[in-house]
């Protein structure tokens, strides 16, 4: 490394964020992009380990001590094509990740971690500013067509290495705009926007046809798209919300997350939402049940709308602040995370059961809710979930948001056209080179592995791409992790 005893002399310093009282009445990005040389300086604390577990951590491998180097030593060229090799949008990453490899960095045994995710942002960005970034020229195309359903992240890592093989790409997406769960799923304070359509501008450029607002299997029959295409990838997404089937959940005024969160999107994109359908958190008591980034995300997008004040309640335990001994060192551990929509304000709460939505038909007025004891354990180590004696209570609300996750893709007429088998959580089932039960049919993603992280969707984008490329060609140079 340039300077090897740089972890001994810089101490962690992440990106720094814009106040909380000018952020919340804005949805411009909350994080503010670190100077070059203090990026730089950031880099130096990269030890070279002998054995680098942030690899390990990493689902789409990134080389993360070599552009550590790189970007210390300001070779910015060299640092973004390495960064590259193993991640098509490190933009995308270095802004929403969670940074598993942190968590497995080896300076992270006794210190604070190397602050990867932020070193990424760090020189995709300065690449973009220096005039680094530029579409590249396919010289040789194949004449294999293949299609891709769906513009997520896994989406669009699969088009732009098929494309980059020199097969014709053309992705559709039901949408009216390009980015699926990056743009309407994840708010602009976390990703803004243009930050989708610059490198989507890119992805044209190189020769991917996109073709918005049609619904493969309604808009477009199944059938024709597997009689015109070469192969076919399927990287729809996740989309069916786990539901809270409780007395009252049919009450105006209860919504699923992604409904709040598409239609705060469009929003704040300018787009008129019609009255009798507005998701408002203006001047009403919020609830939000779901502990997760995506409540998190409910949360400020509350604060931002003008919530009158925000709760959000989640099922299991609170987490400890610091590891356990069931998470060890280089484990991803649960622990308790604040977030910038929490710092903004609110009150969460842990152990907490929701058993009945109480109202009228002009909407939800409280939540009638009781604590949880998980002290208890089952014969295979497991806590045992257990309702405390009199400990019920309410909550006053107006508006609830449901951030409980997902259950599995929607099981639409191109899944059902197409005939494919679903995997016992009823997500598409797929073979180990992520072939379908039907030949041809390739899948990736949160449709196939369930709902996932953004780092594992381009990681599975990049892998499907692969074994595609295989597939139409006998074998592949696309890199297969």
């Amino acid at each position: 490394m340039g300077d090897p005893k740089g972890f001994l002399k810089v101490r962690r310093e992440t990106c720094a964020y814009r106040p909380v009282c000018e952020r919340v009445t804005d949805h411009k990005e909350v994080s503010i992009l670190r100077p070059e040389g203090l990026s730089r300086d950031q880099a130096s604390r990269c030890m070279d380990c002998g054995t680098p577990f942030c690899h390990w951590g990493c689902p789409i491998g990134n080389y993360i001590p070599e552009w550590n180097d790189l970007m210390f030593k300001g070779k910015w060229a060299q640092a973004i094509e390495l960064l590259h090799a193993t991640n098509n949008f490190p933009e995308f990453t270095g802004r929403i990740c969670p940074s598993l490899c942190e968590y497995a960095c080896v300076l992270g045994i006794n210190d604070d971690p190397v602050t990867v995710r932020d070193n990424e942002l760090s020189i995709i960005e300065q690449a973009f500013k220096i005039g680094l970034i530029k579409p590249k020229v396919i010289k040789n195309r194949t004449k294999k067509k293949v299609a891709v359903i769906g513009s997520g992240p896994a989406g669009l890592a699969a088009a732009d290495q098929l494309n980059l093989a020199g097969h014709d790409v053309t992705l559709f997406e039901k949408d009216g705009r390009l980015g699926g769960i990056l743009r309407y799923g994840i708010p602009d304070f976390k990703l803004a926007k243009s930050v989708i359509d610059r490198r989507v501008a890119i992805l044209k450029k190189e020769g991917i046809k996109f073709i918005t607002n049609t619904h493969v299997g309604v808009d477009l029959q199944a059938a024709k798209l597997i009689k015109d295409f070469d192969a076919i990838c399927l990287a729809g997404g996740s989309r069916m919300p786990r539901d809270l089937k409780i007395e009252g959940r049919n009450l105006p005024g209860i919504h699923f997350a992604m409904d709040y969160l598409t239609q705060s999107n469009k929003r704040a994109s300018g787009a008129k939402i019609p009255i009798r359908d507005l998701i408002d958190a203006k001047g009403k008591k919020v609830l939000v049940i779901g502990g997760g980034d995506t409540g998190a995300d409910c949360v400020g997008t509350s604060h931002r709308q003008g919530a009158r004040c925000v709760v959000q309640i989640e099922v299991l335990p609170k987490p400890a602040d610091c590891r356990t001994p069931e998470f060890p060192w280089p484990k991803y551990p649960v622990t308790l995370k604040t977030s910038t929509s929490h710092e903004e304000g609110g009150e969460r709460s842990w152990a907490v059961s929701t058993k009945k939505f109480v109202g009228d038909s002009s909407g939800v007025k409280k939540v009638i809710c009781a604590r949880l004891d998980f002290s208890e354990r089952d014969a295979k180590g497991c806590p045992i979930m257990k309702e405390l004696p009199d400990s019920e209570f309410e909550i006053d609300t107006e508006l609830v948001i449901l951030a409980i996750g997902f259950v599995h893709p929607e099981h639409n007429a191109l899944l059902k056209d197409i005939g494919l088998e679903f995997d016992n959580r009823g997500n598409v089932k797929t073979d180990s080179r992520h072939m379908t039960s039907v030949k041809k049919v390739f899948s990736a993603g949160d449709m196939r592995r369930g709902q996932s992280l953004v780092v594992w969707a381009i990681s599975e984008g990049r892998k499907v791409a692969h074994y595609i490329d295989e597939y139409l060609m006998g074998n592949s140079n696309l890199p297969e992790y």
